[in-house]
């Protein structure tokens, strides 16, 4: 059982040196991109969201 532990540990720094990491300025700007993409995609449900509620008001008012 301990070998297969430290087996599968050794496999996972194998693998985590084969990783691709990115810079920080890419991280930076990925980040920022996720951030915006947020928050148009929330302003649009929050619109779409308000128009139903009028129009689901105006119909059973």
């Amino acid at each position: 059982m301990i070998g297969k532990i430290k087996e599968f540990a050794n496999d996972v720094v194998k693998e985590m040196k084969k990783v691709s990491w990115p810079s920080k300025e890419q991280l930076k700007e990925s980040t920022i991109v996720v951030i915006i993409t947020t928050i148009i995609i929330t302003l649009i449900v929050l619109a779409i969201d308000k128009i139903m509620d009028l129009l689901i008001k105006g119909i059973f008012a």
